[in-house]
């Protein structure tokens, strides 16, 4: 009886759980579908209103469609070369280890402690001067350089990377030393596809996170044609009188490809995030 009754609570405790979690993605799509005075009157039920939302976002003088493309691209990128980069970082703590090695990741570990908001203006001071310098042009202040450089290594990443690395099976090196494998071939050639639970986890992260950011892009992107989907969303939200329909329809446009990314390697990402090898 007394399992019961606690298995009871517990349905009721993560349904609870379960409907906050889903009602903002609930309302969000509602309120995509209504005028701006039905959504400010906090409607629940779905309207007629979604085509006139959507043609009033794709024709708003903020340049939605170019955002929108400026987010995939600047994503993209930066989950890639991350991919690549921090993998690489993370590999070689665990495979190459020595006492110097640790010492520069426990550095990279406090490095996680401070704010990035207290590092904006270090970093607009520098990247302001990249201009000046033709080789670091591609990553200077207004280009999509200027972001996809600042996500490419970040101490999560490496720190996620070196902790799934050390379940990966040391005798597979080995074995591929033996055979003749070089160091690159055994990274590319066999740590990708057997880590690939532990990659696919870091994509959907890397992806959204990259796609989600405001503070850095804000500062470093000046001009209207560079700017990404959450600068656009925000000026949407600033103005006097904000259409809550048409900026509702913006943001589940904007959501649609981190929630296809996240349910096509839903199984990868569970398994990833839980230190597990095999895909």
């Amino acid at each position: 009886m007394t399992k019961k009754v606690l298995r009871t609570f517990q349905y009721i405790f993560l349904s609870i759980c379960a409907f906050v979690s889903i009602f903002p993605f609930f309302w969000m799509i509602i309120a995509a579908t209504n005028k701006s005075v039905d959504v400010t009157k906090g409607t629940l039920m779905p309207g007629s209103y979604f085509m006139e939302n959507l043609k009033a976002v794709l024709s708003s003088d903020l340049q939605y469609t170019i955002a929108f493309k400026n987010s995939l691209i600047i994503s993209v990128v930066t989950t890639i070369l991350a991919m690549i980069v921090s993998s690489a970082a993370g590999y070689a703590f665990v495979i190459y280890r020595s006492k110097s090695r640790e010492r520069v990741f426990n550095i990279i570990l406090l490095s996680m402690m401070v704010p990035f908001a207290a590092l904006m203006v270090p970093l607009f001071r520098l990247f302001s001067k990249f201009n000046s310098v033709p080789l670091l042009k591609t990553i200077a202040l207004n280009t999509p350089g200027a972001v996809i450089v600042i996500g490419i290594s970040t101490a999560f990443l490496i720190f996620f990377f070196r902790q799934n690395t050390e379940s990966f099976p040391k005798e597979l090196i080995e074995a591929a030393r033996i055979d003749g494998v070089g160091e690159l071939g055994i990274f590319f050639k066999i740590f990708m596809p057997t880590m690939k639970s532990t990659y696919a986890a870091a994509i959907i992260v890397t992806f959204m996170n990259s796609r989600n950011n405001y503070l850095w892009p804000l500062i470093a992107l000046q001009s209207p044609e560079r700017r990404t989907l959450p600068l656009v969303i925000s000026a949407m939200g600033s103005s006097y009188t904000p259409d809550y329909g048409m900026m509702m329809t913006a943001v589940v446009l904007a959501t649609v490809p981190t929630a296809l990314i996240f349910f096509l390697m839903q199984k990868q990402f569970v398994a990833g995030m839980t230190g597990s090898v095999k895909g």
